[in-house]
C-alpha cells in the first residue's frame, strides 16, 4: 500500500486527472447498463408478445390436460404421487403445433428436422421473430460478433428417438438432440462470431442466460446478445420422477404463496430476448423496451436438502444484484417471484424477499408470479 502512495504521490497533477478519467471509463464499461430491444415468445396459448401479455392482463388459464398426442394421460395417471410408473397430475402449459416447422426457411431438409429437438426448432423461429422486432436484419448480423445464451435443462426428444432402436438412428440424431447445437445451430444459421453457450441450471436456466449475456456485452466479447430459454416436455419420464418426489400440484394449478400450496404444474415454450449495450442502443436509434441494471448469481451450497431452497443465498444473491444495478432495496416496488407454489420453498422465498428489500421501506413491496 506505501509502495503505491508513493507511486501516486510522484505522479503530476495532469497525470492524476488521465488516470481518473481511465478509471472513471473502467467503471461506467463494467456498471454498464444493458437495453432489451427486441424480444419474442411461444407459450401456451400465447404465441406472441402481445398474446402472451393479453393473457396476464385478463388473469387467463393456461393450463390444459396433457394432449393425447404426447402421451396417454389416462394409463399412466394415479392421484398416489407413489404408485409405480404413474404421473400425480393430468395437467400441464402445452404448446400447440408443437411438431410444425418451416425446415426450407432455414435451408434444413425434411430428414433433418425429423430427428431435430423440437426445442432446436422453436429457438430457431422464436429467434428469428425477436431480431425482427428488435428492428434487425438476420443477413446484416451475420459475421459480427452476436452473442448466443440459451437455457435448455430438458431432452425429451433424445429419449423417444432412443426408443426407436438403434436400427432407426440417422447421422442427424446426434446434432439434433444435443443441447450445444441448440445454441450453436443458432449461430451456424445466422452466421454468428460471438460467444455461444448452452445453459443449465434447472429453473433458473433463462435468467442465468441473460446474465451471461449482459456480462459478455459489458466485457465487450459480444456487440448483441441473444437470451433465450426453452423447453418441450415431449415425453412423460420426467413428469413421473417428479410426481415421485411428491412436487405436482394434483390440481395442476401453481397456488404460489397461498395455504393451499401443494407443488407445481410443468410447462413449456420458449423466450428470446435481444440484447445491447444501453449506450450502443441510444447511438443506433433503437427502440428501448427495457434496461437491466444489474444481476446476479450464486448457488444454495448446503441446505436442509438437495432440492430445498436456502434463504440466505437468496438474499445474498438479491443484494448483490441490487449493488451490480446500484440501487437501494427500499427502490424496488415488484419482484416477479419464483413462486415455486410448495409449503417449504414460498416462505423461504417470501422471507428472503423481506430481508433484501424490506429495510426503510414507505411503500408496500408487491410480489407476484405468473406461475399462478
Amino acid at each position: 500500500m506505501n509502495d503505491f502512495l508513493e507511486r501516486i504521490e510522484k505522479l503530476s497533477p495532469k497525470r492524476l486527472a488521465l488516470l481518473a478519467l481511465e478509471l472513471q471509463s473502467q467503471l461506467e464499461e463494467h456498471t454498464q447498463a444493458i437495453a432489451i430491444v427486441g424480444m419474442a415468445c411461444r407459450f401456451p396459448q400465447a404465441a406472441s408478445v402481445d398474446e402472451y401479455w393479453q393473457l396476464i392482463e385478463k388473469g387467463g388459464d393456461a393450463i390444459s390436460e396433457v394432449p393425447r398426442d404426447r402421451w396417454d394421460t389416462d394409463s399412466l395417471y394415479n392421484p398416489d404421487p407413489d404408485a409405480a410408473g404413474s404421473v400425480s397430475s393430468r395437467w400441464g402449459g402445452f404448446l400447440d403445433s408443437v411438431d410444425t416447422f418451416d425446415a426450407p426457411f432455414f435451408g434444413i431438409s425434411r430428414r433433418e428436422a425429423v430427428s431435430m429437438d423440437p426445442q432446436q426448432r422453436l429457438l430457431l423461429e422464436v429467434s428469428w421473430e425477436a431480431i425482427e422486432h428488435a428492428g434487425l436484419s438476420a443477413r446484416a448480423l451475420s459475421g459480427t460478433a452476436t452473442g448466443v445464451f440459451v437455457g435448455i435443462a430438458t431432452a425429451d426428444y433424445r429419449r423417444l428417438l432412443m426408443s426407436l432402436g438403434h436400427d432407426n438412428m440417422d447421422a442427424y440424431a446426434a446434432t439434433g438432440t444435443a443441447h450445444s447445437v441448440a445454441a450453436g445451430r443458432l449461430a451456424y444459421i445466422l452466421g454468428l462470431n460471438g460467444p455461444n453457450l448452452a445453459i443449465d441450471t434447472a429453473c433458473s436456466s433463462s435468467l442465468v442466460a441473460i446474465h451471461l449475456a449482459c456480462q459478455s456485452l459489458r466485457n465487450k466479447e459480444c456487440t448483441v446478445a441473444l437470451a433465450a430459454a426453452v423447453n418441450v416436455m415431449a415425453s412423460p419420464e420426467v413428469t413421473i420422477a417428479l410426481s415421485k418426489s411428491h412436487m405436482m400440484a394434483t390440481d395442476g394449478r401453481c397456488k404460489t404463496f397461498d395455504s393451499r400450496a401443494d407443488g407445481f404444474v410443468r410447462a413449456e415454450g420458449c423466450g428470446v430476448v435481444v440484447l445491447k449495450r444501453l449506450k450502443d442502443a441510444a447511438a443506433d436509434g433503437d427502440r428501448i423496451l427495457a434496461v437491466i441494471r444489474g444481476s446476479a448469481v450464486n448457488q444454495d451450497g448446503r441446505s436442509s436438502g438437495l432440492t430445498a431452497p436456502n434463504g440466505a443465498a437468496q438474499e445474498a444473491v438479491i443484494g448483490q444484484a441490487l449493488a451490480a444495478a446500484g440501487v437501494e432495496g427500499s427502490e424496488i416496488g415488484y419482484v416477479e417471484a419464483h413462486g415455486t407454489g410448495t409449503a417449504l420453498g414460498d416462505p423461504i422465498e417470501a422471507h428472503a424477499l423481506a430481508g433484501a428489500l424490506g429495510k426503510g421501506r414507505t411503500e408496500p413491496l408487491v410480489v407476484g408470479s405468473v406461475k399462478t
